[in-house]
Parts: C-alpha cells; structure tokens; sequence
C-alpha cells in the first residue's frame, strides 16, 4: 500500500526524470485531458452571443466614386434635420468609420409613410 501512495505523491509533485515511462505516461494524460475534457466538461466559456444590428443598412455606389447608405426610419430618430442626421451618422459610421452627410433623402412608402432615409456619405 505504501508503495502505491508513494507512486501517487510521485505523479503529483512531478518526481519523475523526463524520459522515463512515468514521465510520458503524466504527459500523455494531460495531452489526453486538454484533448477531451471540452467534450465532458462545461467550463462556461462559450463565446458571447452578439445581438445583430437593430437597423438594417444597405449600401450601394453613387455611380461617382461615393457611396449611398440607406438606412430604416426605425433606426433614426424622428425630430428636426439635425436630429435625423445624428442618428444616421450614429448608424453609419460604427460601419463605414469617420465620415460626413453630405445629404440624405427620405424614402417613402405609397402611403406617404417615411420607411427609409437614403444617405450620401463622403469619407473624411
């Protein structure tokens, strides 16, 4: 019994020369342990769950080097033109990095109804 615990202790305070059995057999175990424990164990570390983009945002070219961003109505504050134009920079520039407005546009439902702001952008 003596002989066994003294095997043990061995294997725990890292006693063994490297080269020897005992050596590779800790190694192995440990390899073994990184290998398969994700498969048995939760260790709590999934990646965070990221909630997509509340606005959703198309962009196309301006057909003059530029680029058009349409953005929904939803996305953008109601309210006066200075209002209108931060919450589109706000929505924009997380995406296109520092850029100005040079004017934007609302886009219109048949009812009249403003669904969508179309946004000219120019990089600064």
């Amino acid at each position: 019994m003596g002989r066994v615990w003294q095997t043990i202790r061995s294997f725990i305070l890292w006693e063994y020369a490297r080269g020897s059995w005992q050596y590779d057999v800790m190694v192995t175990l440990i390899v073994l342990f990184v290998l398969f424990s994700p498969y048995w164990i939760n260790f709590n570390d999934k990646p965070v769950e990221r909630a997509p983009h509340p606005s959703e945002v198309t962009v196309r070219p301006d057909g003059q080097g530029g680029f058009v961003y349409r953005v929904e109505a939803a996305a953008v504050p109601h309210g006066d033109a200075k209002a209108v134009e931060a919450g589109l920079l706000r929505v924009i520039e997380p995406m296109a990095g520092e850029v100005t407005i040079v004017r934007y546009v609302p886009v219109r439902d048949a009812s009249g109804k403003v669904t969508a702001y179309d946004a000219w952008v120019q990089r600064q």
